[in-house]
């Protein structure tokens, strides 16, 4: 997996400045809400475009819809869940 040197590559989108964050994203489905906290990401101070690791999103993306799996099947929610990552 190559890393990204921050201080080297531009934002694809505007051309500003790659800062690492921790991020949170927020998906809806079926009026059921889940949240990912603390996910590592760079994100352009300039435009705010979010920029995850290779195999990043497809990773955020499988935490989300296992969340919305939890909570359809065993109805393990009041319209939100939330998950926070350490």
């Amino acid at each position: 997996m190559r890393k990204i040197d921050t201080s080297k590559e531009p934002c694809s989108e505007c051309g500003g400045r790659l800062e690492r964050k921790h991020i949170a994203q927020e998906f809806e489905r079926e009026g059921v809400k889940v949240k990912l906290s603390g996910i590592a990401a760079l994100v352009c101070t300039d435009c705010g475009e979010i920029y995850f690791q290779p195999g990043g999103a497809d990773k955020v993306a499988a935490a989300a819809n296992s969340l919305f799996n939890l909570a359809v099947v065993e109805k393990q929610h009041k319209r939100s869940l939330n998950a926070q990552i350490c």
